[in-house]
């Protein structure tokens, strides 16, 4: 796209500076065509004077011979000056023939311009169709693994949990010193489980990632809200920590980002081989963390 548009640029450039040139020429032709104007109207006043001369020569009779010797000099200078003239009008000829050629030249290259940018609308509508086509499709297949590994069991162990140190350290300046993953705590009847679980104890900062295959639910967003607010009740060591929940999914909608935003929650995905917070200079800057 940049090699197009920079060709695109270049030949606008070329069109603009043909178009300086060809207005460049009308103007001086303008201009010659009004000096021309102005010697002829010379040329009709040195007639008129050239018949008062005359009149005044049948008084100067014996003023003749040199006069005449005058003339015949004058005569061979116009001789000259007319010779001159008819070099001029060639030449003349010759450049608005170039001018008329190049007109011609021009209008079959504004007329190739239309075509191309005719061809690069296409091709941009293309690749437009191109693009939402293949974010469709990859969001599709990113949805259809997480199901598939949901339904095996396998989308926090297989994925999320091999990348979590690298992921808070990334983000958080160190790797967590305790990760625990499925942790399972029952208590009074009831249980809580959390997919992945990394504390920081000298920070007293616990981080609670929880990764959904279908991550677009809202109702899930506020489940993992309630789940955070009962650790203190499952985990009472973690009482005077500060819980940051991470709500993860192989790919996610833009909307659920902004709300996962709203409600102070990171949101991890999965961009190529590595999990990434997308939100994170958002939340952070919120909740005041950071490197």
């Amino acid at each position: 796209m940049a090699v197009l548009k920079e060709r695109v640029d270049r030949l606008e450039e070329a069109l603009m500076r043909l178009v300086y040139v060809q207005q460049k020429t009308e103007i001086e032709i303008q201009n010659l065509k009004d000096e021309m104007k102005a010697f002829k109207e010379e040329m009709r006043i040195f007639k008129d004077e050239m018949k008062a001369f005359k009149d005044e020569m049948k008084v100067f009779k014996d003023e003749m011979l040199a006069f005449k010797d005058e003339m015949k000099a004058f005569k061979d200078e116009m001789k000259v000056f007319k010779d001159e003239m008819k070099v001029f009008k060639d030449e003349m000829k010759v450049f608005k023939d170039e001018m008329k050629a190049f007109k011609d030249e021009m209008l079959d290259f504004k007329d190739e311009m239309r075509v191309f940018k005719d061809e690069m609308k296409a091709f941009k509508d293309e690749m437009l169709d191109f693009k939402e086509w293949s974010k469709k499709n990859i969001e599709n297949l990113n949805r259809q693994w997480g199901h598939l590994a949901n339904k095996l069991g396998t989308l926090v162990e297989d994925i999320f949990a091999p990348s979590i140190d690298m992921a808070l350290e990334k983000y958080f300046g160190r790797r967590p010193s305790i990760v625990d993953v499925k942790k399972l705590v029952r208590k009074n009847g009831k249980s809580l489980e959390l997919d992945i679980l990394a504390l920081y104890p000298e920070e007293r900062r616990a981080f609670v990632v929880e990764v959904k295959a279908d991550p677009d639910r809202t109702d899930y967003i506020d489940l993992f809200l309630k789940k955070l607010e009962e650790i203190p009740v499952f985990l009472p060591e973690l009482a005077a920590y500060t819980v940051v929940g991470i709500y993860a999914a192989l790919s996610m909608r833009e909307e659920t980002v902004r709300l996962l935003t709203r409600k102070g929650l990171y949101a991890m995905v999965v961009r190529g081989d590595i999990v990434e917070i997308v939100n994170f200079d958002q939340v952070a800057e919120r909740k005041n963390f950071g490197k």
